[in-house]
């Protein structure tokens, strides 16, 4: 007898979700994906029927993924508008393939849309940082440094377009990972933090959202694969050096023996996060002295990491 989807009951399987047993045919896979992330949309209230949208692309395939699918929802509801932005962090070889990628699929949905560099923004690209960095022989990795200034640039971008929303494309596998980091590097606090809609915490911070916060990341790399979507492939040649990419391994031969440890992981954060945010200390934010964006310090770290930089280039 021949095997059917387990949804439709008529086509055949081509995909086998292991932690649920469902085996969906191409048509119900690709449902599946854009119903998981209406219905992480409706229970984190992410999203009101007029927000406008800033979506973080960066040219591979969760965020161009996130890009058809919110594309898709936006034209559901005629007040809500969204719009894109592409961070040009400098990296030779590597990201102007992305953002030619991401420009491309704009033009094909009609985006409104901007692409900020860091060279622009800051002064050095990435690259120049990594250098400097190298020489110096000791401080944050080029994946810390990018991590600082990307957040930045996105919520500059997000204000000049006066979105209500920034959109990023953290899938299940980026929250399971971020967890652990945080268990590992001692930072348990950020776990109340880190989740997937920010508070509302300063009218010069953009609230952030995380519509596949609960996909697997190769659910949306089939998604893309199924939908034609281009995207780049290759890895940032920086990843290797982050503590995240063992993490990645670790889970990924997890959850490949024990099929549905990373939602363990993400859903036992979200029972951690109620109780760490009722002890957590609600500090104000103030303005960094420096730049004026929000800060919790007198300096915020973006303004500290340039400082660090200079003296070292001098």
């Amino acid at each position: 007898m021949t095997e059917t989807c387990t949804v439709c009951k008529r086509k055949p399987p081509v995909y086998f979700r292991k932690y649920s047993g469902e085996k969906l045919c191409k048509k119900c896979f690709c449902e599946s994906i854009e119903e998981k992330v209406r219905a992480t949309i409706a229970k984190y209230e992410m999203l009101e029927f007029n927000d406008k949208t800033m979506i973080a692309v960066s040219g591979g395939k969760d965020s161009l993924t996130l890009l058809r699918i919110l594309h898709k929802i936006e034209q559901e509801f005629p007040k809500a508008e969204i719009c894109a932005v592409t961070i040009d962090e400098g990296i030779k070889g590597y990201r102007d393939e992305a953002v030619k990628l991401a420009e491309q699929a704009y033009a094909e949905l009609d985006i409104e849309y901007t692409v900020l560099s860091f060279k622009e923004l800051y002064g050095y690209t990435l690259d120049e940082i990594a250098e400097i960095a190298r020489k110096r022989g000791k401080g944050l990795t080029p994946c810390a440094y990018c991590g600082v200034l990307r957040r930045r640039a996105m919520n500059i971008a997000a204000k000049k377009a006066n979105a209500t929303k920034l959109a990023t494309a953290h899938t299940l596998d980026d929250e399971a990972q971020t967890v652990l980091l945080n268990l590992f590097h001692g930072d348990v606090w950020r776990i109340a933090r880190v989740k997937p809609v920010t508070d509302e915490v300063h009218g010069g911070l953009v609230r952030r959202i995380k519509p596949l916060c609960e996909v697997l990341e190769r659910e949306t790399a089939l998604y893309a694969y199924f939908k034609k979507i281009r995207f780049q492939s290759v890895p940032c040649p920086y990843a290797g050096t982050a503590l995240r990419n063992d993490i990645r391994s670790m889970l990924n031969r997890m959850e490949e023996k024990h099929p549905g440890i990373k939602y363990t992981v993400f859903r036992s954060a979200e029972k951690i996060r109620e109780a760490l945010e009722e002890s957590l200390e609600k500090g104000e934010l103030r303005t960094c002295e420096v730049c004026g964006e929000p800060t919790v310090g007198r300096i915020c770290k973006v303004c500290e990491v340039l400082e660090e930089l200079r003296i070292n280039v001098e």
